[in-house]
């Protein structure tokens, strides 16, 4: 379920003291549930997940159209290993002289999600606490971050939460991502929740065999 964005600001998430000069774009609920030291768990979910080989076939030719597209014209990829053509690191976030967001984050922060790792996204881990983290991606058209939360709730049981947050790359920048905004919203966000909730109830169902009998 898509969120307003006041559901995601209303928090004292330490995303938004690097991001300041970004755009917040999406909100979403995440399909999972669980305790208070669940969090480790829900980023083993999001670090299976393979965008491009969702159940949703639309997802997947939109995906496959995209990365073919960023071949053709220099945009960078959105699937594959870290390190890809535009990957950040390799190119300014727009209107700075940083690299990438790691040169934001205090000490406390520094060097914390150095064990996470997007095998089929060229996401890169900028840092994790145990109810948050984030994830930058840079290509040709935008610099963005990717943060998840576990947002505490009612008798102790927290739930997912994602975020993203975006800084475009001029005029080009600005008008691809208003032209992709109803296939993320409409196709490619659904798809990719429908995934991470089959991942977290698969998870879940092997936790009982797991256990040894007492």
């Amino acid at each position: 379920m898509r969120l307003s964005n006041a559901a995601h600001e209303s928090r004292p998430w330490r995303v938004r003291d690097i991001t300041s000069d970004f755009t917040l774009e999406d909100v979403w609920a995440l399909p999972v549930h669980g305790a208070a030291d669940d969090f480790r768990r829900l980023l083993e979910v999001m670090m299976s997940i393979d965008p491009a080989n969702s159940g949703s076939p639309l997802s997947r030719v939109l995906w496959c159209v995209r990365d073919r597209l960023g071949k053709w014209f220099d945009l960078g990829g959105i699937s594959g290993e870290p390190g890809s053509d535009g990957a950040a690191g390799e190119v300014p976030i727009p209107d700075t002289n940083e690299a990438s967001l790691t040169e934001r984050l205090p000490a406390d922060l520094a060097n914390t999600a150095t064990d996470v790792d997007f095998a089929s996204t060229p996401f890169i881990p900028l840092y994790r606490t145990n109810v948050e983290f984030a994830a930058e991606l840079s290509n040709r058209t935008v610099h963005a971050v990717m943060h998840l939360a576990w947002v505490e709730e009612q008798g102790g049981r927290y739930s997912g939460q994602m975020a993203v947050y975006v800084k475009p790359r001029g005029r080009f920048g600005r008008a691809y991502m208003a032209l992709i905004k109803p296939f993320r919203h409409w196709v490619v966000y659904p798809a990719l929740m429908r995934q991470i909730e089959r991942a977290w109830n698969t998870r879940d169902a092997r936790v009982p065999a797991s256990r040894s009998p007492s």
